[in-house]
């Protein structure tokens, strides 16, 4: 086996047991940490898929500045555990297997998918330069609302949890 194999499969293993983390934690802030661990381990992904903008997108925009807002509501509300109430006691018999039948539905479509196959088979686009032009083009042209939409939201979750946070004098 190579070093990028070897590398894939300890980065999955690591993001797959930071998902499960991430799911399994009662505390709050617990959960945001596993995420942050998910996210950096998922850029290293992308680096070895000879993708390096997007892995850097992901390391600052999501590990670094959504987490971080994560963190600072979570700190804000203070949050603790969790409470348990009948009805989440119901999400892991009914949610372990609907998440195997969607991996395995997931699995099979990308599969079956000429995508899948291309990057099976290694025979994907190798001019990063290009596609990370075209990324950008598509980005600050055709979805320049959906982006500044999604800005607009995050800053009026933030307002949300000053709001929420705020105590009453």
């Amino acid at each position: 086996m190579s070093i990028p194999v070897i590398l894939f499969f300890l980065c999955a293993l690591v993001a797959v047991a930071g998902a499960v983390l991430l799911i399994l934690a009662r505390e709050p802030i617990h959960s945001a940490l596993a995420l942050v661990l998910v996210m950096s381990t998922l850029a290293i992904l992308y680096l070895l898929l000879g993708a390096p903008f997007i892995a850097a997108v992901q390391v600052i925009v999501y590990a670094g500045a959504v987490m971080v807002l994560f963190v600072f509501v979570i700190m804000l509300l203070n949050a603790g555990s969790e409470e348990r109430t009948n009805i989440s006691r119901l999400a892991k018999p009914i949610g372990l297997p609907l998440g195997f039948v969607l991996l395995l539905a997931f699995a099979y479509f990308l599969w079956r998918s000429p995508v899948g196959g291309a990057i099976a088979n290694g025979t994907g686009s190798s001019n990063d330069a290009a596609d990370t032009v075209k990324l950008s083009e598509m980005l600050f042209r055709q979805y320049l609302f959906p982006f500044e939409a999604t800005s607009i939201l995050i800053l009026i979750a933030i307002l949300g949890a000053l709001v929420l946070a705020r105590k009453e004098s």
